[in-house]
């Protein structure tokens, strides 16, 4: 067919128009608050990036900041942060529940300095936002700061703004206040039976598997190989507003086949026997009503504080297991890859985190040193 008779391929858009021309380049267009069509001054590549041009395009008219294309390069605009960051947050790949925690952050601690140019931000500005955060809340304080950065970041890769402002040393750091526990295999045996029976089980895949929470709850009957005594995980759930949100899991390291410890086997089975009904699509540990839903980590929350408390594990997290199985994986003699492989981290510091010493390890070390000076013939 010759190339003049190629029909152009329309997209239909939630907001404006896209369309493919025979040249394979995309052009995009909108009717703005003038009620004109207006179509990019120039094509674009991909469909994505025609779609990218339409979201900051309506981003622009939602914040009051739009200005006909046509006339932006006699009266060149710079966005406010409020502008840009709504554009920076469609733009980007998120999970769920990640978007809404930044949206959260956004509505919450940046509303001050939403009408802010971006390039009339500055350190000073930084530092008195900052400071504006309650300092109780360092967590808070330290993921809105990071958030900011990320942000300004992005403008200063786009050539809006020359440098980053946000300069505080540590801001975007914070200390963790919970002291973990790496609790004995007696200690989690009197955890497991202390909490309803359906439950057992999860304390033993967390602890020795080391499962993320959206992970273990999302495990179905067909994630589990007993005969080769292997968890695949392959998706999360995470809880958006009141919804249950099925994804993959946190980071792209996190799809891995995760061996189980031959001692928990039995109990994995027992579980699936008496608690979990044929079916490879059936959750493993399902809310208590309604058993097609994923199981609440509020409301689970509870009885897990309480059964925690009765066995002398006060205070006990659920996400201590994780620590525990990464920590016990490194003591059995797991190397960096194969620990970071075993947990589903992407990165050797991230993996660093979840080992920490048992309270008698320095001293098995200690009396591992004397035998070797004793079997030196000292």
């Amino acid at each position: 067919m010759p190339r003049s008779a190629k029909k152009t391929r329309k997209t239909r858009e939630a907001w404006g128009r896209v369309r493919k021309l025979p040249s394979g380049r995309y052009q995009a267009a909108y009717t703005g608050p003038d009620l004109r069509l207006w179509k990019g001054l120039s094509t674009f590549d991909t469909l994505g990036d025609a779609r990218g041009w339409l979201q900051r395009e309506r981003a622009a008219i939602d914040a009051g900041t739009w200005v006909p294309p046509d006339q932006r390069h006699q009266h060149p605009v710079m966005p406010t942060f409020a502008a840009y960051a709504q554009v920076w947050l469609v733009e980007r790949d998120l999970k769920p529940s990640t978007r809404q925690l930044y949206r959260k952050h956004l509505a919450n601690h940046f509303a001050a300095n939403d009408g802010v140019p971006l390039d009339a931000i500055t350190s000073g500005l930084v530092r008195s936002w900052y400071k504006s955060l309650p300092a109780d809340r360092k967590t808070v304080r330290a993921h809105a700061y990071g958030l900011l950065r990320t942000i300004l970041g992005s403008a200063v890769d786009e050539e809006l703004i020359s440098v980053n402002p946000c300069r505080i040393r540590g801001a975007g750091q914070t200390k963790r206040e919970h002291q973990i526990k790496i609790a004995t295999p007696g200690e989690l045996d009197a955890l497991a039976s202390a909490l309803p029976d359906r439950y057992g089980a999860l304390v033993y895949i967390g602890a020795w598997c080391g499962l993320r929470w959206g992970e273990l709850t999302e495990l179905r009957r067909g994630d589990v190989d007993l005969d080769r005594e292997v968890l695949n995980v392959a998706r999360a759930v995470t809880r958006v507003g009141s919804e249950d949100v099925i994804g993959t899991p946190k980071s792209s390291a996190g799809v891995r086949s995760v061996a189980i410890p031959p001692h928990i086997v039995p109990a994995i089975r027992a579980h699936l026997r008496e608690h979990v009904e044929p079916g490879d699509d059936v959750l493993l540990f399902p809310a208590t009503v309604d058993r097609t839903r994923h199981l609440s980590p509020g409301g689970f929350r509870k009885v897990w504080a309480a059964a925690a408390k009765s066995v002398g594990l006060d205070g006990y997290h659920i996400h201590d297991l994780r620590h525990h199985g990464a920590t016990r994986a490194a003591i059995a003699g797991a190397t960096t890859a194969e620990l970071m492989r075993r947990i589903g981290h992407s990165t050797p510091n991230m993996a660093a985190r979840y080992q920490h010493a048992l309270d008698d390890r320095d001293s098995e070390i200690a009396r591992k040193l004397s035998q070797m000076v004793d079997g030196s013939g000292r």
